[in-house]
């Protein structure tokens, strides 16, 4: 196996309930918070698609999302492809309850099979971008979410 094809494993622990990261991660009005503001629909069933556009510079990266498996408040995982170009991955979030804690662990496979001169496809700026969402971004959501 060679590096590229190793896939990325992000960890975030959360001090909420699974039924909360849950909700994070799988209602829209919340998904467009911490994740793209521009999800035009998401449900997390089995067999739903989504397709929405993302600049980043001078590139458009038209995401198209296929759920292809759902266990609810235990895992959620898509086909996750371009429409610009060649390449099919997979994205799992997978949550562990740990007493009064949740564990989030995304796993993205399949980083091998997109285009690697296009920068946005290397294997550290894949890894940075989702420590941002989840590290960053969706931990911060949830932490404001939850102060009293």
């Amino acid at each position: 196996m060679t590096k590229s094809s190793n896939p990325i494993i992000v960890e975030q622990h959360f001090a909420i309930s699974v039924k909360e990261v849950w909700s994070a991660i799988t209602e829209l009005e919340q998904m467009r918070l911490w994740f793209f503001e521009s999800i035009p629909s998401f449900e997390p069933v089995l067999g739903f698609q989504t397709k929405f556009k993302v600049q980043s510079e001078s590139r458009t990266f038209t995401h198209i999302w296929k759920i292809v498996e759902v266990e609810p408040y235990k895992k959620i995982k898509y086909d996750w492809c371009y429409a610009e170009y060649q390449g099919k991955g997979l994205v799992t979030f997978e949550l562990y309850e740990k007493g009064e804690q949740t564990m989030l662990r995304l796993t993205n496979e399949g980083l091998q099979t997109f285009p690697q001169h296009i920068p946005e496809f290397a294997q550290e700026s894949c890894r940075g971008g989702w420590e941002f969402f989840i590290k960053q971004n969706l931990k911060n959501y949830l932490e404001q979410k939850n102060r009293i």
